[in-house]
């Protein structure tokens, strides 16, 4: 596995993370969005500290404030993306946590301008406006009414996905091991998952645990937490080794895996506004991966995912 080519291992990687999507919108109609996370950080913080272990490494780190705020942002986008995968189709889910490189470009823009005097890439600009152009497609005003939530809860999964891609790539000039961030995003995973479970009943938010275990569900599980880490491994082998605009382009097939998912499994139907919509939230992502790639090559892309 370690001579895979950076494009397949991209491939398996988006591959395993819209299985990982399946797993958890067929979880979501047995178990509370709480548990979900808390089984998912689970079995990636057994693999994780395996890993870890076999590397040499420890859990020590020298930056324990940055993983709290790396995992802080990363599991509630993981949480409210989870939360818009029960709720939506889930080519719309995954599109909308895919906004992630616009929100990312917003951001760059955002700082050229608070510190004066560096010009705006009108680029930059097209792509944030195609970009929610094409959200504004997707969450058209024909979009059900009671989804309408779950595509608000998703395109902010997206914003925060890109906030812990900052703090991941901090981490990463920090001189921290990829496991080990992944590692502690695991734990964070865990604490919050339990929380979640544990209090959602007192605050009247439903939740706790599920008592009655079926073989289904149980495999459901296994697989959200199985495929994603699987996943997190196979993108950092991708991004390591491959071309950042190859990789961010591959990584797109995860909405075209969710849509025929989708249709497979969940008889998601997609209508050309929103197959339009989701196309330039595409072209506005590469876009803007691109722009940033010649402007900050060490920090073109998150191998890490939210």
């Amino acid at each position: 596995m370690t001579r895979l080519p950076p494009a397949v291992a991209m491939l398996l990687a988006t591959l395993c993370f819209a299985l990982m999507s399946v797993a958890v919108k067929f979880a979501s109609q047995r178990y509370g969005t709480g548990e979900v996370v808390f089984y998912r950080g689970l079995i990636g913080l057994l693999a994780m500290a395996a890993l870890l272990r076999a590397q040499g490494g420890n859990w020590r780190t020298p930056v324990p404030g940055m993983h709290v705020w790396r995992s802080a942002s990363g599991v509630t986008a993981l949480s409210m993306w989870f939360i818009a995968i029960g709720g939506l189709p889930l080519a719309t889910a995954i599109t909308l946590n895919y906004m992630s490189s616009v929100w990312m470009a917003l951001f760059l823009i955002g700082g050229a301008v608070l510190m004066g005097g560096r010009r705006v890439d009108g680029r930059l600009v097209a792509c944030v406006l195609v970009g929610f152009g094409g959200v504004a497609l997707i969450l058209q005003p024909t979009l059900a009414r009671e989804q309408l939530g779950h595509g608000l809860i998703g395109l902010a999964s997206g914003l925060l996905s890109a906030l812990a891609y900052l703090q991941v790539t901090a981490l990463g000039r920090a001189g921290e091991p990829e496991a080990r961030v992944v590692l502690y995003f695991s734990l964070g995973s865990v604490l919050v998952g339990l929380g979640l479970t544990l209090l959602g009943p007192l605050l009247g938010l439903g939740g706790g645990w599920t008592r009655e275990h079926t073989p289904f569900g149980l495999a459901c599980l296994l697989a959200v937490g199985g495929f994603a880490t699987l996943a997190q491994w196979l993108m950092t082998r991708a991004y390591a080794s491959g071309s950042t605009l190859v990789n961010a382009s591959l990584h797109y097939l995860g909405i075209v895996y969710a849509a025929v998912f989708g249709s497979l499994f969940f008889g998601d139907v997609l209508n050309a506004t929103a197959l339009a919509g989701m196309a330039l939230v595409v072209v506005a992502g590469l876009g803007a991966t691109l722009l940033r790639s010649r402007a900050a090559p060490d920090a073109a892309a998150d191998p890490a995912e939210a």
